[in-house]
């Protein structure tokens, strides 16, 4: 019997099949519809999240034992089942009016996150209610994964602040597209820059370089995430190159960089309060490798916590860690003879890897994936 139930279709059929039904949380169900079974029904051990239930139901459950946590009045869903997507975070936007990006979800979620202190919320429930946020995203984004062959899962890594003009975000993208059609998940952080170049590659998919280069010279318009028509332009790329062929893929941003906003080009996208947990298990599920783009200091602190986490083993799994851009990585901030040297000796010495051209890197972690 499943831990959690997620939808009043789950509730009926356990319904129908156990009494008493015990050990379940349920998560975020409107069960007013369904009061009969609460009364009917002995419920033992159970925890119902955010649940939809009249003051009676709701008693009734507390004085048998169980859990209640009731809805808060919050810009989010705090007990939210499921990952986002653009159109729950950018409702209402228009990207022919960028200015309407200000009444979206997105926005007015990060405007109460700013106004609560950040990463210091002002009280105890303001706190709570992030954490159960971050906690049912989390849960929602392994129950998504679940559906994946760990091994095929990949993250490409890279700065916010690269523009979408710049070569290596054109090779991030074609990386990420050839992988996408090789059966890969494509994972980033979700946000702007080198994030955006990967769930972009994953977009475009089965269409052809033509199209590709097409779809940049629109973004390029607006280069930078901070330019007024940044958001506008990935949307007008969207609706001139829809997707034939759905190839998912899961942006993991956090409200903790809330000006930086989320690329819509993510079909799944996991978004966080707190940017440690967000970092911490972004890095923990990508088992089938990681590849570093340029960025600055964000991106070298990923890389070693990749490293570490491949030196210890933490996760009981080592994959490839793979540098694009051989200048950047061996010159300008010198970190890929740093890693080698911190590899000798350990298994995933073996796994670095370091190139220029987009097919070398796309062949290290197919040679690591077998596919």
């Amino acid at each position: 019997m499943n831990i959690e139930v997620e939808n009043a279709g789950q509730f009926v059929t356990i319904a129908k099949e156990h009494n008493p039904i015990k050990g379940l949380a349920f998560q975020a169900i409107d069960l007013r519809d369904y009061e009969d079974i609460i009364f009917n029904k002995e419920f033992k051990n159970c925890v119902f999240l955010g649940c939809d239930l009249s003051t009676k139901a709701q008693n009734k459950l507390i004085q048998s034992g169980n859990m209640f946590f009731p809805k808060m009045d919050l810009p989010f869903q705090v007990y939210r089942n499921k990952l986002y997507n653009h159109s729950d975070l950018y409702n209402g936007f228009s990207f022919t009016k960028p200015e309407s990006y200000a009444s979206t979800n997105d926005f007015l979620i990060y405007k109460y996150y700013e106004s609560k202190g950040k990463g210091e919320p002002e009280n105890i429930q303001d706190s709570l209610a992030q954490r159960l946020h971050d906690h049912a995203i989390t849960d929602a984004l392994y129950d998504y994964l679940s559906l994946w062959d760990s091994r095929r899962i990949v993250a490409i890594m890279g700065g916010h602040s690269l523009p979408r003009d710049a070569e290596d975000y054109r090779k991030i993208v074609l990386i990420s597209k050839a992988l996408a059609e090789k059966g890969h998940l494509m994972i980033s952080g979700g946000g702007p820059g080198g994030m955006e170049a990967t769930h972009l590659g994953a977009w475009m998919a089965y269409k052809d370089e033509k199209a590709v280069d097409e779809a940049i010279e629109i973004l390029s318009k607006a280069p930078l995430y901070n330019d007024k028509l940044w958001l506008s332009a990935a949307f007008e790329v969207m609706q001139a190159y829809p997707m034939q062929t759905i190839v998912e893929s899961v942006g993991i941003p956090t409200w903790f960089y809330g000006h930086e906003p989320p690329t819509p080009f993510a079909t799944h996208i996991a978004k966080y309060f707190a940017n440690s947990v967000r970092e911490e298990g972004l890095l923990a599920i990508a088992k089938g490798g990681v590849i570093f783009a340029p960025g600055s200091a964000g991106t070298v602190q990923e890389i070693f916590q990749e490293a570490a986490q491949n030196h210890y083993e933490t996760f009981g799994n080592v994959s490839p860690m793979v540098f694009l851009n051989k200048k950047y990585w061996e010159e300008e901030k010198p970190v890929y003879p740093l890693v080698k040297k911190l590899a000798d000796g350990y298994k995933y010495s073996e796994l670095l890897g370091i190139a220029d051209k987009p097919s070398e890197i796309v062949k290290t972690i197919c040679n690591f994936t077998g596919k």
